[in-house]
């Protein structure tokens, strides 16, 4: 796999080459970056020919970005909301005499984090968010395998990570399925369609007709929850992620 990052059309372009059969662009958040998947035998002048033709869509892609809604950026303190699928919790930070932490759910829709003496906002940081990965795969694993019996496929592997652009990806080829970590504090209903859709990517690779026809069999109402999910805010792009 090759990268480069080019100016096309007042635009900064990432390029990656790799082995793929069809050029792809996209624009992330939180600032619409722009990357361009290309095949390894596609020309400079081609893919900069394609990025030229998509601009307006780029440049609508980008200014919903910027209008975007987004969470701000978690201190870990008393008081503080913090969302498990969809719901509020308020965190509940306690000090105690044990050199380990705790994450527990309390009734009245409360959080509690037990910490060390002296911990600091980088820790608390990864024990809210393994904490998190933990919750979510729990509540993932039964799910994956109904749909993917349901749906007639076969992941080898799936896994849970932190994305920044993206609420799953897929390798059919290699049969993998990783989920975002931040749907943990999503509805679950949002959770099983990029569930079923990253699943979907074993019978096509691509977001085509037949892709299409996967969803539209197996959750109607996947047009809808896919723009609830993009309408929630975004996670605040903290220095320590």
């Amino acid at each position: 796999m090759n990268t480069e990052v080019s100016q096309i059309g007042g635009l900064e372009v990432e390029i990656v080459r790799k082995k793929i059969k069809n050029l792809h662009i996209g624009c992330y958040p939180p600032e619409g970056r722009v990357r361009v998947a290309a095949p390894e035998l596609v020309t400079t002048d081609a893919i900069r020919l394609a990025v030229l033709t998509r601009i307006p869509w780029i440049k609508r892609k980008q200014a919903q970005f910027l209008q975007q809604e987004r969470q701000s950026p978690r201190r870990y303190v008393s008081g503080e909301t913090h969302f498990l699928f969809g719901r509020p919790l308020r965190l509940e930070v306690q000090v105690w005499g044990k050199k380990v932490h705790r994450v527990s759910r309390r009734s009245g829709e409360r959080l509690l984090l037990n910490v060390p003496m002296n911990s600091n906002a980088d820790q608390l940081h990864r024990w809210m968010n393994a904490w998190y990965k933990a919750e979510l795969r729990k509540l993932v694993a039964p799910r994956i395998e109904t749909w993917a019996m349901r749906m007639g496929v076969q992941p080898e592997k799936w896994g849970i990570r932190s994305m920044k652009t993206k609420w799953g990806s897929c390798n059919p080829n290699k049969g993998i399925v990783w989920l975002n970590a931040e749907l943990a504090k999503k509805p679950e209903k949002m959770i099983d369609y990029v569930i079923v859709h990253e699943l979907a990517h074993f019978v096509s690779s691509r977001h085509d007709e037949l892709f299409t026809s996967v969803l539209d069999r197996e959750m109607p109402s996947w047009r809808q929850l896919q723009r609830e999910l993009n309408a929630l805010p975004l996670a605040a792009w903290e220095a320590h992620d």
